[in-house]
């Protein structure tokens, strides 16, 4: 985990504001936002960082859920009551770790952290250069 001072970013907020907008999960925000940080701001570690981190987060999302998904609907065609519940189950709680999980990198953020989630970390570390 890192410490960084701030700075400005490309956008002209703060570096720790611009990186913990990356991760707002409503309507698409973080994502939007994400992208224009990729795309404007060459040189501010932080903000790239949490927004390479951020896409992959919601990229492993959409995934999760589109598999949890067809074990649901599956389930559900099949008429199993106890499969269907049991993936309805696993769905909320993999939605409550992803909340989680992005409240944190979030605080983080804010803080000048870097934080690396297992394995997308790296990879965001590895991009953001």
């Amino acid at each position: 985990m890192q410490n960084l001072s701030g700075g400005k970013s490309a956008l002209g907020l703060d570096a720790n504001v611009a990186a913990m907008l990356a991760y707002i999960p409503v309507c698409l925000v973080g994502l939007i936002f994400s992208i224009i940080i990729i795309a404007t701001d060459k040189t501010n570690k932080l903000a790239r960082f949490h927004a390479f981190q951020s896409l992959l987060l919601m990229a492993i999302t959409v995934v999760i859920y589109f598999v949890l998904g067809l074990i649901i609907g599956g389930a559900a065609v099949a008429n199993s009551g106890m499969m269907a519940t049991l993936g309805t189950l696993l769905y909320l709680v993999v939605f409550l770790g992803l909340l989680a999980a992005v409240i944190f990198c979030m605080v983080k953020a804010y803080q000048n952290q870097i934080f690396k989630l297992p394995v997308i970390g790296d990879l965001a570390d590895k991009w953001s250069n």
